[in-house]
Protein backbone atom coordinates (compact mmCIF):
# COMPACT_ATOMS: atom_id res chain seq x y z
CA UNK A 1 0.00 0.00 0.00
CA UNK A 2 1.20 2.96 -1.02
CA UNK A 3 0.99 6.37 1.78
CA UNK A 4 -2.82 6.95 0.23
CA UNK A 5 -5.41 8.79 1.64
CA UNK A 6 -6.90 5.48 3.20
CA UNK A 7 -3.76 4.83 4.94
CA UNK A 8 -3.15 8.76 5.88
CA UNK A 9 -6.73 8.50 7.87
CA UNK A 10 -5.82 5.02 9.91
CA UNK A 11 -2.08 7.55 10.58
CA UNK A 12 -4.05 10.70 12.01
CA UNK A 13 -6.36 8.67 13.88
CA UNK A 14 -3.49 7.48 15.28
CA UNK A 15 -1.50 9.99 15.85
CA UNK A 16 -4.58 12.31 17.24
CA UNK A 17 -4.96 9.24 19.86
CA UNK A 18 -1.23 10.15 20.93
CA UNK A 19 -0.43 13.62 20.79
CA UNK A 20 -3.74 16.02 20.81
CA UNK A 21 -3.39 17.67 24.07
CA UNK A 22 0.73 17.69 23.94
CA UNK A 23 3.07 20.13 23.96
CA UNK A 24 5.93 21.14 20.88
CA UNK A 25 9.37 20.66 23.21
CA UNK A 26 12.24 20.46 20.20
CA UNK A 27 12.08 21.44 16.82
CA UNK A 28 14.87 19.37 14.29
CA UNK A 29 15.47 19.43 10.76
CA UNK A 30 17.74 16.64 10.80
CA UNK A 31 17.71 16.73 6.45
CA UNK A 32 16.46 19.22 3.81
CA UNK A 33 12.96 17.67 3.21
CA UNK A 34 12.51 16.11 6.66
CA UNK A 35 11.50 17.51 10.05
CA UNK A 36 11.13 15.73 13.70
CA UNK A 37 9.46 17.49 16.22
CA UNK A 38 9.03 15.98 19.79
CA UNK A 39 5.98 16.21 21.48
CA UNK A 40 5.71 15.76 25.06
CA UNK A 41 2.14 14.04 25.54
CA UNK A 42 1.18 11.67 28.69
CA UNK A 43 4.38 12.25 30.58
CA UNK A 44 6.33 10.53 27.23
CA UNK A 45 8.25 12.38 24.36
CA UNK A 46 7.16 11.40 20.96
CA UNK A 47 9.64 12.11 18.21
CA UNK A 48 7.17 13.06 15.24
CA UNK A 49 8.63 12.57 11.83
CA UNK A 50 7.44 14.53 8.97
CA UNK A 51 9.17 13.80 5.50
CA UNK A 52 8.07 16.20 2.64
CA UNK A 53 10.76 14.27 0.66
CA UNK A 54 9.54 13.55 -2.61
CA UNK A 55 10.66 9.29 -2.76
CA UNK A 56 9.56 8.63 0.72
CA UNK A 57 7.17 11.47 2.06
CA UNK A 58 5.15 10.58 5.02
CA UNK A 59 4.50 11.29 8.99
CA UNK A 60 4.52 9.07 12.10
CA UNK A 61 6.31 8.75 15.45
CA UNK A 62 9.73 7.95 14.71
CA UNK A 63 12.46 5.21 16.81
CA UNK A 64 15.20 5.87 14.49
CA UNK A 65 17.84 8.45 15.51
CA UNK A 66 18.83 11.29 13.63
CA UNK A 67 22.00 13.45 13.73
CA UNK A 68 20.90 16.97 13.44
CA UNK A 69 23.28 19.49 11.05
CA UNK A 70 25.44 21.88 13.05
CA UNK A 71 23.53 25.00 11.84
CA UNK A 72 19.71 24.47 12.16
CA UNK A 73 17.62 25.70 8.92
CA UNK A 74 15.91 29.23 8.33
CA UNK A 75 12.39 27.09 8.80
CA UNK A 76 13.68 25.00 11.56
CA UNK A 77 14.65 28.44 13.35
CA UNK A 78 10.56 29.85 12.17
CA UNK A 79 9.32 26.76 13.47
CA UNK A 80 11.07 26.77 17.16
CA UNK A 81 9.97 30.82 17.37
CA UNK A 82 6.48 30.00 16.57
CA UNK A 83 5.80 26.79 17.71
CA UNK A 84 7.98 25.40 20.15
CA UNK A 85 5.89 25.16 23.72
CA UNK A 86 3.12 25.47 21.80
CA UNK A 87 -0.19 22.88 22.84
CA UNK A 88 -1.71 20.43 19.90
CA UNK A 89 -5.13 21.12 19.61
CA UNK A 90 -6.33 18.93 17.22
CA UNK A 91 -4.71 16.40 13.81
CA UNK A 92 -7.39 16.11 11.06
CA UNK A 93 -7.35 15.37 7.87
CA UNK A 94 -8.79 16.88 4.92
CA UNK A 95 -11.64 14.92 3.26
CA UNK A 96 -10.02 11.51 2.99
CA UNK A 97 -7.02 13.37 1.03
CA UNK A 98 -3.28 12.88 1.80
CA UNK A 99 -3.25 16.43 3.89
CA UNK A 100 -3.32 16.51 7.50
CA UNK A 101 -3.76 20.08 9.56
CA UNK A 102 -2.04 20.41 12.53
CA UNK A 103 -3.70 23.19 14.85
CA UNK A 104 -1.57 25.12 17.45
CA UNK A 105 -2.70 27.16 20.63
CA UNK A 106 0.38 29.22 21.91
CA UNK A 107 1.62 33.29 22.97
CA UNK A 108 3.25 35.66 20.86
CA UNK A 109 5.71 37.98 21.80
CA UNK A 110 3.55 39.83 23.51
CA UNK A 111 2.37 37.62 25.40
CA UNK A 112 -0.95 37.13 23.54
CA UNK A 113 -2.86 33.78 22.22
CA UNK A 114 -1.62 33.03 18.84
CA UNK A 115 -3.80 29.75 17.14
CA UNK A 116 -1.86 28.70 14.18
CA UNK A 117 -1.86 25.44 11.46
CA UNK A 118 1.04 23.51 10.07
CA UNK A 119 -0.47 21.81 6.94
CA UNK A 120 1.28 18.69 6.03
CA UNK A 121 0.71 17.34 2.04
CA UNK A 122 1.90 13.96 1.25
CA UNK A 123 2.22 14.12 -2.38
CA UNK A 124 5.29 13.12 -4.23
CA UNK A 125 7.28 15.38 -5.62
CA UNK A 126 4.36 18.08 -4.29
CA UNK A 127 4.91 17.22 -0.64
CA UNK A 128 5.43 20.36 1.45
CA UNK A 129 5.24 21.55 5.45
CA UNK A 130 3.73 24.89 5.63
CA UNK A 131 2.93 27.01 8.68
CA UNK A 132 0.36 29.20 8.29
CA UNK A 133 -1.82 31.76 10.62
CA UNK A 134 -5.09 30.20 11.30
CA UNK A 135 -6.71 34.05 11.58
CA UNK A 136 -5.06 35.54 8.78
CA UNK A 137 -4.50 32.63 6.71
CA UNK A 138 -1.00 33.69 5.65
CA UNK A 139 2.39 31.53 5.38
CA UNK A 140 4.71 32.42 7.52
CA UNK A 141 6.65 29.32 5.93
CA UNK A 142 7.47 26.11 4.03
CA UNK A 143 9.97 23.72 4.06
CA UNK A 144 10.13 23.83 0.39
CA UNK A 145 9.53 27.45 -1.42
CA UNK A 146 7.48 27.25 -4.66
CA UNK A 147 7.57 30.58 -6.15
CA UNK A 148 4.94 31.81 -9.52
CA UNK A 149 8.05 30.23 -11.86
CA UNK A 150 7.01 26.78 -10.25
CA UNK A 151 3.87 26.57 -9.90
CA UNK A 152 1.20 29.58 -11.47
CA UNK A 153 -1.90 27.86 -9.53
CA UNK A 154 -0.87 28.01 -6.12
CA UNK A 155 2.12 30.30 -4.19
CA UNK A 156 3.48 28.96 -1.48
CA UNK A 157 5.98 31.51 -0.24
CA UNK A 158 6.29 33.44 3.15
CA UNK A 159 3.50 36.06 3.52
CA UNK A 160 1.12 34.37 0.29
CA UNK A 161 -2.17 33.56 1.17
CA UNK A 162 -2.73 30.00 2.05
CA UNK A 163 -4.39 27.79 -0.80
CA UNK A 164 -5.62 24.17 -1.13
CA UNK A 165 -4.52 22.44 -3.62
CA UNK A 166 -7.02 22.27 -6.49
CA UNK A 167 -10.02 19.75 -5.30
CA UNK A 168 -10.21 16.44 -7.59
CA UNK A 169 -14.06 15.61 -8.53
CA UNK A 170 -14.23 12.26 -6.25
CA UNK A 171 -16.34 10.99 -3.67
CA UNK A 172 -15.19 11.23 0.00
CA UNK A 173 -15.17 7.10 1.10
CA UNK A 174 -16.76 7.73 4.32
CA UNK A 175 -19.93 9.94 3.40
CA UNK A 176 -22.56 8.33 2.86
CA UNK A 177 -22.99 7.23 -0.61
CA UNK A 178 -24.40 4.76 -2.98
CA UNK A 179 -21.42 4.52 -5.73
CA UNK A 180 -19.77 1.17 -4.76
CA UNK A 181 -23.32 -1.17 -5.88
CA UNK A 182 -23.37 0.07 -9.22
CA UNK A 183 -19.50 0.14 -9.65
CA UNK A 184 -20.10 -3.67 -8.63
CA UNK A 185 -23.17 -4.32 -11.14
CA UNK A 186 -20.88 -2.96 -13.90
CA UNK A 187 -17.82 -4.79 -13.69
CA UNK A 188 -18.67 -7.96 -11.67
CA UNK A 189 -16.06 -10.44 -11.92
CA UNK A 190 -13.81 -8.13 -13.25
CA UNK A 191 -11.45 -7.40 -10.16
CA UNK A 192 -9.08 -5.35 -12.42
CA UNK A 193 -11.86 -3.34 -13.83
CA UNK A 194 -13.32 -2.35 -10.62
CA UNK A 195 -10.64 -1.51 -8.41
CA UNK A 196 -9.32 0.86 -11.32
CA UNK A 197 -13.45 2.37 -11.63
CA UNK A 198 -12.96 2.61 -7.33
CA UNK A 199 -9.94 4.29 -7.54
CA UNK A 200 -11.52 6.87 -9.89
CA UNK A 201 -14.91 7.52 -8.18
CA UNK A 202 -13.45 7.84 -4.89
CA UNK A 203 -11.44 10.20 -3.05
CA UNK A 204 -7.31 8.53 -1.47
CA UNK A 205 -7.24 5.20 -2.81
CA UNK A 206 -4.36 4.28 -3.98
CA UNK A 207 -3.90 1.11 -6.28
CA UNK A 208 -3.33 -1.70 -3.38
CA UNK A 209 -6.31 -0.27 -1.42
CA UNK A 210 -8.73 0.01 -4.86
CA UNK A 211 -7.41 -3.73 -5.51
CA UNK A 212 -8.58 -4.88 -2.10
CA UNK A 213 -11.51 -3.31 -1.77
CA UNK A 214 -11.94 -4.79 -5.38
CA UNK A 215 -11.48 -8.25 -3.84
CA UNK A 216 -13.34 -7.99 -0.48
CA UNK A 217 -16.36 -6.91 -2.50
CA UNK A 218 -16.35 -9.30 -5.43
CA UNK A 219 -16.25 -12.41 -2.68
CA UNK A 220 -18.68 -10.87 -0.26
CA UNK A 221 -22.63 -11.37 0.20
CA UNK A 222 -23.48 -8.14 1.58
CA UNK A 223 -21.86 -5.22 -0.34
CA UNK A 224 -22.61 -2.59 2.48
CA UNK A 225 -21.22 -4.73 5.03
CA UNK A 226 -17.80 -5.72 3.04
CA UNK A 227 -17.50 -2.02 2.02
CA UNK A 228 -17.83 -0.58 5.48
CA UNK A 229 -16.07 -3.15 7.14
CA UNK A 230 -13.35 -2.44 4.47
CA UNK A 231 -13.23 1.21 6.01
CA UNK A 232 -13.18 0.08 9.53
CA UNK A 233 -10.01 -1.56 9.03
CA UNK A 234 -8.40 2.31 9.06
CA UNK A 235 -9.93 3.08 12.31
CA UNK A 236 -8.58 -0.43 13.73
CA UNK A 237 -5.48 -1.42 11.47
CA UNK A 238 -3.70 -4.35 12.21
CA UNK A 239 -0.14 -2.98 10.52
CA UNK A 240 1.45 -5.59 8.56
CA UNK A 241 4.42 -5.95 6.24
CA UNK A 242 4.27 -8.01 3.30
CA UNK A 243 6.81 -9.69 0.99
CA UNK A 244 5.93 -11.61 -1.91
CA UNK A 245 7.89 -14.62 -3.39
CA UNK A 246 9.83 -12.08 -5.39
CA UNK A 247 11.48 -10.17 -2.26
CA UNK A 248 9.18 -7.26 -3.16
CA UNK A 249 7.67 -5.47 0.00
CA UNK A 250 4.87 -3.27 0.70
CA UNK A 251 3.21 -2.31 4.04
CA UNK A 252 -0.40 -2.87 4.65
CA UNK A 253 -2.77 -0.78 7.42
CA UNK A 254 -4.37 -4.56 7.61
CA UNK A 255 -3.45 -8.43 6.64
CA UNK A 256 -4.72 -9.19 3.10
CA UNK A 257 -8.00 -10.91 1.75
CA UNK A 258 -5.42 -13.67 0.40
CA UNK A 259 -2.36 -14.14 2.42
CA UNK A 260 -1.36 -17.33 -0.21
CA UNK A 261 2.72 -17.37 -1.07
CA UNK A 262 3.36 -14.28 1.05
CA UNK A 263 5.05 -13.61 4.18
CA UNK A 264 3.40 -11.32 6.55
CA UNK A 265 4.88 -9.35 9.94
CA UNK A 266 2.78 -7.81 12.23
CA UNK A 267 3.69 -4.88 13.52
CA UNK A 268 2.01 -3.07 17.08
CA UNK A 269 1.40 0.72 15.39
CA UNK A 270 1.55 2.45 12.24
CA UNK A 271 4.31 3.75 12.89
CA UNK A 272 6.48 1.11 14.01
CA UNK A 273 5.30 -0.35 10.56
CA UNK A 274 6.89 2.67 8.47
CA UNK A 275 9.74 2.71 10.51
CA UNK A 276 10.70 -1.38 9.55
CA UNK A 277 9.75 -0.67 6.25
CA UNK A 278 11.87 2.92 5.43
CA UNK A 279 14.47 2.62 7.95
CA UNK A 280 17.14 1.22 4.98
CA UNK A 281 15.25 2.99 1.70
CA UNK A 282 15.31 6.53 3.64
CA UNK A 283 18.52 6.18 4.95
CA UNK A 284 19.71 5.40 1.63
CA UNK A 285 18.19 8.14 -0.67
CA UNK A 286 18.93 10.67 2.98
CA UNK A 287 23.09 9.58 1.66
CA UNK A 288 22.03 10.20 -1.75
CA UNK A 289 20.21 13.70 -1.17
CA UNK A 290 23.09 14.76 1.16
CA UNK A 291 26.18 13.81 -0.82
CA UNK A 292 24.74 15.60 -4.25
CA UNK A 293 26.74 18.32 -4.09
CA UNK A 294 29.62 16.28 -2.50
CA UNK A 295 29.46 14.08 -5.66
CA UNK A 296 29.23 16.93 -8.13
CA UNK A 297 32.30 18.30 -6.74
CA UNK A 298 34.17 14.99 -6.86
CA UNK A 299 32.97 14.24 -10.09
CA UNK A 300 34.23 17.36 -11.29
CA UNK A 301 37.84 16.88 -10.07
CA UNK A 302 37.61 13.38 -11.72
CA UNK A 303 36.64 14.71 -15.15
CA UNK A 304 39.43 17.33 -14.73
CA UNK A 305 41.95 14.48 -13.95
CA UNK A 306 41.15 12.42 -16.43
CA UNK A 307 41.46 14.97 -18.97
CA UNK A 308 45.16 15.91 -17.49
CA UNK A 309 46.18 12.36 -17.59
CA UNK A 310 45.22 12.32 -21.06
CA UNK A 311 46.85 15.67 -21.92
CA UNK A 312 50.30 14.43 -20.23
CA UNK A 313 50.17 10.99 -22.06
CA UNK A 314 49.72 12.81 -25.59
CA UNK A 315 52.62 14.83 -24.62
CA UNK A 316 55.16 11.74 -23.38
CA UNK A 317 54.36 10.11 -26.55
CA UNK A 318 55.06 13.53 -28.98
CA UNK A 319 58.50 13.24 -26.27
CA UNK A 320 59.01 10.01 -27.96
CA UNK A 321 59.79 11.53 -31.00
CA UNK A 322 61.93 14.28 -29.64
CA UNK A 323 65.05 12.81 -31.32
CA UNK A 324 63.28 13.44 -34.91
CA UNK A 325 63.79 17.26 -33.81
CA UNK A 326 67.63 16.87 -32.91
CA UNK A 327 68.42 14.84 -35.90
CA UNK A 328 66.70 17.69 -38.28
CA UNK A 329 68.45 20.61 -35.79
CA UNK A 330 71.77 18.18 -37.02
CA UNK A 331 71.59 17.77 -40.47
CA UNK A 332 70.36 21.51 -40.87
CA UNK A 333 73.55 22.53 -39.05
CA UNK A 334 75.64 20.06 -41.26
CA UNK A 335 74.51 21.42 -44.56
CA UNK A 336 73.59 24.70 -43.48
CA UNK A 337 75.99 25.96 -46.81
CA UNK A 338 73.21 24.20 -48.95
CA UNK A 339 70.18 26.82 -47.24
CA UNK A 340 68.89 29.65 -48.77
CA UNK A 341 66.87 32.46 -47.15
CA UNK A 342 62.76 32.15 -48.03
CA UNK A 343 63.28 28.22 -48.58
CA UNK A 344 59.92 26.26 -47.31
CA UNK A 345 61.60 22.55 -47.16
CA UNK A 346 64.48 21.07 -48.28
CA UNK A 347 65.95 16.97 -48.70
CA UNK A 348 69.07 16.32 -47.31
CA UNK A 349 70.81 13.24 -46.80
CA UNK A 350 70.26 11.55 -43.52
CA UNK A 351 73.28 10.20 -42.43
CA UNK A 352 71.58 8.04 -39.43
CA UNK A 353 69.55 6.33 -41.79
CA UNK A 354 72.31 5.07 -44.88
CA UNK A 355 72.44 8.70 -46.02
CA UNK A 356 68.37 8.16 -46.94
CA UNK A 357 66.70 11.40 -48.32
CA UNK A 358 65.08 13.30 -45.51
CA UNK A 359 62.37 15.72 -46.46
CA UNK A 360 62.65 18.86 -43.49
CA UNK A 361 60.31 21.68 -43.43
CA UNK A 362 61.36 25.17 -43.19
CA UNK A 363 60.14 28.80 -41.81
CA UNK A 364 60.81 30.92 -44.84
CA UNK A 365 60.99 33.70 -42.72
CA UNK A 366 64.23 32.77 -40.65
CA UNK A 367 67.60 32.65 -41.37
CA UNK A 368 69.26 29.24 -42.06
CA UNK A 369 71.06 29.10 -38.86
CA UNK A 370 67.55 30.05 -36.71
CA UNK A 371 65.65 27.41 -38.97
CA UNK A 372 68.31 24.88 -37.46
CA UNK A 373 68.17 26.21 -33.96
CA UNK A 374 64.18 25.99 -33.99
CA UNK A 375 64.89 22.16 -34.14
CA UNK A 376 67.07 22.10 -31.61
CA UNK A 377 64.87 24.84 -29.19
CA UNK A 378 61.97 22.18 -29.92
CA UNK A 379 64.12 18.77 -28.98
CA UNK A 380 65.46 20.44 -26.02
CA UNK A 381 61.57 21.07 -24.88
CA UNK A 382 60.56 18.00 -25.50
CA UNK A 383 63.22 16.03 -23.07
CA UNK A 384 63.17 18.61 -20.36
CA UNK A 385 59.06 18.10 -20.00
CA UNK A 386 59.51 14.00 -20.09
CA UNK A 387 60.36 14.45 -16.12
CA UNK A 388 57.77 17.12 -15.11
CA UNK A 389 55.23 15.29 -17.00
CA UNK A 390 55.78 11.59 -15.17
CA UNK A 391 55.74 13.49 -12.33
CA UNK A 392 52.36 15.50 -13.12
CA UNK A 393 51.02 12.06 -14.52
CA UNK A 394 51.90 10.22 -10.95
CA UNK A 395 49.83 13.04 -9.10
CA UNK A 396 46.62 12.94 -11.28
CA UNK A 397 46.44 9.34 -10.98
CA UNK A 398 47.17 9.25 -7.46
CA UNK A 399 44.20 12.08 -7.01
CA UNK A 400 42.02 9.67 -9.53
CA UNK A 401 42.32 7.03 -7.32
CA UNK A 402 41.69 9.52 -4.20
CA UNK A 403 38.37 10.48 -5.95
CA UNK A 404 37.23 7.03 -6.66
CA UNK A 405 37.93 5.59 -3.32
CA UNK A 406 35.66 8.69 -2.16
CA UNK A 407 32.93 7.69 -4.70
CA UNK A 408 33.17 4.20 -3.68
CA UNK A 409 32.66 5.66 -0.16
CA UNK A 410 29.52 7.55 -0.57
CA UNK A 411 27.81 4.32 -2.29
CA UNK A 412 27.97 2.42 1.46
CA UNK A 413 28.27 5.39 3.36
CA UNK A 414 25.33 6.24 6.01
CA UNK A 415 24.35 10.08 6.28
CA UNK A 416 26.90 10.50 8.84
CA UNK A 417 29.52 9.32 7.10
CA UNK A 418 28.74 11.44 4.22
CA UNK A 419 29.33 14.35 6.62
CA UNK A 420 32.64 13.28 7.53
CA UNK A 421 33.89 12.85 3.59
CA UNK A 422 32.06 16.55 3.64
CA UNK A 423 34.38 17.73 6.24
CA UNK A 424 37.46 15.54 5.03
CA UNK A 425 37.34 17.21 1.20
CA UNK A 426 36.76 21.06 3.21
CA UNK A 427 40.15 20.05 4.27
CA UNK A 428 41.64 19.12 1.51
CA UNK A 429 40.51 22.16 -0.18
CA UNK A 430 38.04 21.10 -2.32
CA UNK A 431 34.86 22.25 -0.97
CA UNK A 432 35.03 25.94 0.58
CA UNK A 433 34.08 25.79 4.66
CA UNK A 434 30.41 26.62 5.23
CA UNK A 435 30.89 29.40 8.27
CA UNK A 436 28.02 31.70 9.39
CA UNK A 437 28.91 35.25 10.53
CA UNK A 438 29.51 35.85 13.92
CA UNK A 439 29.74 31.97 14.92
CA UNK A 440 32.73 29.88 15.93
CA UNK A 441 33.26 26.70 13.28
CA UNK A 442 32.18 23.82 15.19
CA UNK A 443 34.64 20.83 15.22
CA UNK A 444 33.77 17.74 13.94
CA UNK A 445 35.16 14.03 15.18
CA UNK A 446 35.10 11.44 13.35
CA UNK A 447 32.90 8.59 14.17
CA UNK A 448 33.70 5.62 15.57
CA UNK A 449 34.14 2.81 12.97
CA UNK A 450 31.38 0.26 12.35
CA UNK A 451 31.96 -2.55 15.12
CA UNK A 452 31.03 -6.30 13.33
CA UNK A 453 31.86 -9.75 14.97
CA UNK A 454 32.67 -13.33 13.52
CA UNK A 455 31.58 -16.36 14.32
CA UNK A 456 33.99 -17.07 17.11
CA UNK A 457 33.14 -13.63 19.13
CA UNK A 458 36.69 -11.58 17.24
CA UNK A 459 36.15 -7.65 17.10
CA UNK A 460 35.62 -6.41 13.71
CA UNK A 461 36.42 -2.85 13.14
CA UNK A 462 35.30 -0.81 9.71
CA UNK A 463 36.53 2.30 8.52
CA UNK A 464 33.58 4.10 6.60
CA UNK A 465 35.52 6.73 5.24
CA UNK A 466 39.36 8.44 5.23
CA UNK A 467 38.73 10.33 8.43
CA UNK A 468 37.78 7.20 9.61
CA UNK A 469 40.34 4.95 7.88
CA UNK A 470 43.37 6.84 9.29
CA UNK A 471 42.00 6.82 13.15
CA UNK A 472 41.32 3.24 13.09
CA UNK A 473 44.40 1.99 11.36
CA UNK A 474 46.90 4.43 13.34
CA UNK A 475 45.23 5.66 16.45
CA UNK A 476 42.28 3.09 17.69
CA UNK A 477 44.36 -0.44 16.58
CA UNK A 478 46.70 -2.48 18.40
CA UNK A 479 50.17 -3.01 16.31
CA UNK A 480 49.89 -6.63 16.99
CA UNK A 481 46.18 -6.73 15.16
CA UNK A 482 45.63 -7.77 11.72
CA UNK A 483 44.44 -4.92 9.38
CA UNK A 484 42.59 -6.05 5.68
CA UNK A 485 41.87 -3.81 2.46
CA UNK A 486 41.52 -5.23 -0.75
CA UNK A 487 43.56 -5.49 -3.28
CA UNK A 488 44.31 -2.59 -5.81
CA UNK A 489 40.68 -1.32 -5.71
CA UNK A 490 39.06 1.39 -3.44
CA UNK A 491 37.76 -0.22 -0.20
CA UNK A 492 37.89 0.33 3.97
CA UNK A 493 40.28 0.07 6.56
CA UNK A 494 38.90 -2.90 7.96
CA UNK A 495 40.74 -4.48 11.89
CA UNK A 496 40.50 -7.72 13.29
CA UNK A 497 41.44 -7.32 17.19
CA UNK A 498 42.61 -10.60 17.69
CA UNK A 499 46.31 -11.38 17.05
CA UNK A 500 46.47 -14.81 16.24
CA UNK A 501 42.85 -15.38 14.61
CA UNK A 502 42.02 -19.36 13.18
CA UNK A 503 42.39 -19.49 9.38
CA UNK A 504 37.92 -19.67 9.61
CA UNK A 505 38.29 -16.27 11.18
CA UNK A 506 40.56 -14.54 8.41
CA UNK A 507 38.56 -15.44 6.10
CA UNK A 508 35.23 -14.41 7.12
CA UNK A 509 36.96 -10.91 8.14
CA UNK A 510 38.55 -10.74 4.53
CA UNK A 511 34.99 -11.05 2.91
CA UNK A 512 33.65 -8.40 4.71
CA UNK A 513 36.73 -6.50 3.92
CA UNK A 514 35.66 -7.42 0.50
CA UNK A 515 31.78 -6.26 0.61
CA UNK A 516 32.87 -2.99 1.88
CA UNK A 517 34.58 -2.33 -0.83
CA UNK A 518 34.41 -1.21 -4.84
CA UNK A 519 34.12 -4.75 -5.40
CA UNK A 520 31.00 -5.82 -3.49
CA UNK A 521 29.13 -6.67 -6.17
CA UNK A 522 31.88 -9.30 -7.34
CA UNK A 523 32.78 -13.53 -6.86
CA UNK A 524 36.33 -13.04 -6.49
CA UNK A 525 37.99 -10.59 -4.68
CA UNK A 526 41.77 -10.57 -3.89
CA UNK A 527 42.43 -8.92 -0.38
CA UNK A 528 45.18 -8.08 1.34
CA UNK A 529 46.16 -8.57 5.12
CA UNK A 530 48.48 -7.87 7.82
CA UNK A 531 49.40 -6.76 10.90
CA UNK A 532 48.92 -3.14 11.59
CA UNK A 533 52.43 -2.78 12.69
CA UNK A 534 53.69 -2.51 9.05
CA UNK A 535 51.56 0.36 8.51
CA UNK A 536 53.28 3.35 7.51
CA UNK A 537 51.48 6.69 5.87
CA UNK A 538 54.07 8.56 3.88
CA UNK A 539 54.55 12.35 4.91
CA UNK A 540 51.56 14.88 3.12
CA UNK A 541 49.84 11.68 1.82
CA UNK A 542 46.34 11.91 1.36
CA UNK A 543 43.66 10.52 4.22
CA UNK A 544 43.34 7.29 3.69
CA UNK A 545 46.74 6.19 2.22
CA UNK A 546 49.09 4.01 3.30
CA UNK A 547 51.97 1.62 2.04
CA UNK A 548 52.93 -1.34 3.77
CA UNK A 549 54.68 -4.67 2.69
CA UNK A 550 54.88 -8.16 3.47
CA UNK A 551 50.96 -8.93 3.11
CA UNK A 552 49.27 -12.07 2.66
CA UNK A 553 46.46 -11.87 0.15
CA UNK A 554 43.42 -14.03 -0.22
CA UNK A 555 40.77 -14.33 -2.90
CA UNK A 556 37.02 -14.29 -1.55
CA UNK A 557 33.33 -13.47 -2.21
CA UNK A 558 32.50 -10.53 -0.30
CA UNK A 559 30.04 -11.33 2.70
CA UNK A 560 28.55 -8.90 5.55
CA UNK A 561 29.39 -10.25 8.74
CA UNK A 562 26.57 -9.42 12.14
CA UNK A 563 26.99 -6.12 13.66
Amino acid sequence: MSFDGLFTHAMVHELSQLLTGGRIARINQPYPAEMVMVVRANRKNHPLLISANPTYPRLQITAVPYKNPAVPSNFTMTLRKYLEGALIDSISQVDNDRIVEFTFTTRDELGDTQHLKLIVEIMARHSNVSLVNQETGKIIDTIKHVGSDQNRVRLLLPGALFRMPPKQERTNPYLPNQHYPKLFSQFQGDQAGLAKALQHQYQGFGKDSAAELAAELLAADNLPTAYEGFLRHFEHPEPVLIEDQRGKQRFEAFPPLDPTGLTITHFATLSELLDGYYAAKAEHDRTKELAGQVLKVVNNELKKDKRKVKKLNQELADAESADDYRIRGELLTTYLGQLKAGMTEIELPNFYDENRLLQIQLAPELSPSKNAQRYFTRYNKLKASVAYDQEQLALANEEINYFENIVSQINIASPADVQEIRLELEQQGYLRVRRQKGKKQRKVQPAKPELFHTSDGSEVLVGKNNLQNDRLSFKLANKNDLWFHVKDIPGSHVVLRNPAPSDETILEVAQLAAYFSKGRDSDNVPVDYLPVKRLHKPNGAKPGFVTFRGQKTLSVTPKRLPN
